[in-house]
């Protein structure tokens, strides 16, 4: 009897063994997926790691200055102390790219950490810059003399400290710009232009339902392709990648989007466009149309 229950109990902990080790190993592993953005990554079961696991190279975190700390969540109402940037993602971060697991596996994989600020953009601004200090050896830094890219670049969204950004001369993040940035922006290194440079603002995120009417279904018309393709073409011209959020979150518009070389593809759906980025079959289920921001 106790023999059995003995020989019962090595084959449970050698199949859990054989479960972490391939996980540890898919982890190690993982292909990154350059343009597979995990928009509103904290409302995942596994905020930051589930995007990792998956291959993801952006991933997005709103934050709300609470008791001089950066809290995480979409709606103030769902605050909590445990949910810190700094500890959903900015120590698994650099324990990940310490190790060397995941996408970092490969030393050229960069990941981009998007913050969108609630408000209070200047003070997040300085509370960012304590924080992130002490990552700055895995982080990109922006100076005066140029770019050093790290690991991880932080990009600020939302309510973007913009002329403390710009005043700052070494930083430790960068700005997400709108349309406007793109538009009325003369091309990298010509002159007659007063918008910022690439350095300042590499990445453009707007609106898909402000600019285009086509939802996912039917044929995407010509029109709306053509424009699609020149914003992308403009923003590459400029140096700068290019996001569109409240994306249809379908393979159709993955599709349209990945054709144009958009640069960062929205989703909630983490397991579903890595399938689809990756040419496998998509799991089942319909993935939902996308949160308007």
């Amino acid at each position: 009897m106790v023999q059995g229950l003995g020989m019962k109990f090595s084959v449970l902990m050698c199949g859990v063994l054989g479960l972490l080790l391939a996980a540890h190993s898919s982890a190690a592993e993982v292909r990154p997926l350059v343009q597979a953005h995990s928009h509103n990554d904290y409302e995942q079961k596994r905020p930051l790691l589930e995007a990792l696991d998956y291959g993801f190279c952006s991933v997005e975190a709103d934050v709300y200055l609470v008791e001089g700390q950066l809290w995480v969540a979409h709606d103030r109402k769902d605050l909590k102390p445990d949910r810190t940037l700094k500890s959903l993602y900015l120590e698994p971060l650099a324990e990940r790219v310490r190790n060397r697991v995941g996408i970092f596996a490969d030393p050229q994989a960069r990941l981009m950490l998007l913050v969108d600020v609630k408000g209070q953009g200047a003070e997040v601004y300085q509370r960012l810059k304590t924080e992130l200090a002490p990552y700055a050896s895995m982080l990109t830094r922006f100076r005066d003399s140029g770019v050093v890219t790290g690991a991880v670049t932080v990009v600020l969204s939302g309510d973007r400290a913009w002329d403390l950004a710009r005043a700052d001369r070494d930083r430790w993040c960068a700005l997400d710009g709108r349309m406007s940035d793109l538009t009325n922006a003369a091309p990298a290194g010509v002159a007659g232009s007063s918008t910022p440079p690439a350095s300042l603002v590499p990445l453009v995120s707007e609106s898909w339902r402000t600019l285009f009417r086509w939802d996912g279904d039917g044929e995407m018309s010509a029109v709306e392709k053509a424009r699609l393709k020149g914003l992308v073409s403009q923003a590459h011209a400029q140096g700068r990648k290019i996001r569109f959020w409240a994306l249809p979150d379908r393979p159709e518009a993955w599709k349209v989007c990945q054709d144009a070389g958009v640069d960062l593809i929205n989703t909630d759906k983490i397991p579903a466009l890595s399938a689809f980025l990756r040419g496998l079959p998509l799991p089942p289920g319909k993935p939902p149309i996308a949160d308007e921001n």
